[in-house]
């Protein structure tokens, strides 16, 4: 699965406005920082990380000062570019070992995997800013989508966006908004998302049959924590073709029912 969290103009700006707006300022270029190290190829030396967040560079060399003697980040004298550190592993590591969401949906994702010979996700939903992959799987099996732990995409893209958009009671024109930033390969129009989205509170599931990544289809079923906060979602993707072939109607079954399981289970019931 294509990764949208690279580093772009469009990003950047939006990185820089958040910490203008940020009530801790401090807290909130730490973060930006570290954000724009993440989605870097290279290393990036300090006037760019100024720049490219609107940061005055004396304040941007103090923070990256304070990120690099807590080994968040990496400084290289030589060529005097900073990059993330394995400081940031120990807490996605600490993260991952608590997050009982992970633990109990990795059986599932391995057994979908396998059963139907494609690529599966648990996702970890962030309102309508994010989704992060925190759990994945893969049969091993002939041509395989890649999916990264960690990796971030637009909250309402794809499969589990219209998940996020039919169950997470969210005002229509903040819907709209966040739709016409969306990057897809087959776009369909906000008319017909609004369709897919009613269609997916309907049936309890999603299907992106190549929208967001041409050729590619993904399905989508939602998990919650709560009865009314929506959290995770079990996410399946495949070569259009592919999924066709092993059964889309069974795959979909086999998701629904792992996901209720995973709700009952972080809600606390039997």
């Amino acid at each position: 699965m294509a990764d949208q969290s690279k580093h772009t103009p469009a990003r950047d700006r939006e990185l820089a406005k958040a910490v203008k707006e940020s009530k801790s300022p401090a807290i909130a270029r730490a973060a930006a920082i570290l954000r724009l190290l993440g989605k870097s190829d290279t290393p990036l030396g300090l006037q760019s990380i100024a720049r490219e967040l609107g940061l005055v560079p004396s304040t941007c060399l103090y923070t990256l000062r304070a990120l690099v003697a807590e080994e968040f980040v990496a400084f290289e004298p030589e060529t005097k570019r900073y990059s993330l550190e394995a400081g940031v592993l120990t807490l996605a590591r600490h993260w991952l070992r608590r997050n009982q969401f992970t633990d109990i949906a990795q059986p599932a994702l391995d057994r979908i995997s396998h059963s139907f010979d494609l690529t599966t996700m648990g996702v970890h939903i962030v309102g309508l800013d994010h989704i992060i992959v925190v759990a994945a799987s893969q049969s091993g099996n002939n041509f395989q989508l890649s999916a990264q732990i960690g990796s971030r995409f637009p909250a309402l893209i794809s499969a589990t966006g219209r998940c996020i958009a039919a169950f997470g009671n969210y005002p229509e024109d903040e819907l709209a908004s966040r739709f016409s930033a969306l990057r897809w390969d087959d776009p369909p129009t906000y008319d017909e998302w609004l369709a897919q989205v009613r269609q997916t509170r309907e049936q309890g599931f999603a299907v992106d049959a190549g929208n967001y990544i041409a050729g590619v289809t993904v399905v989508a079923v939602p998990v919650w924590k709560t009865r009314g906060q929506l959290s995770h979602a079990l996410v399946a993707l495949g070569i259009g073709g592919t999924l066709q072939r092993v059964g889309l109607p069974a795959l979909q079954q086999a998701l629904v029912s792992a996901a209720q399981t995973l709700s009952r289970q972080l809600c606390g019931e039997t």
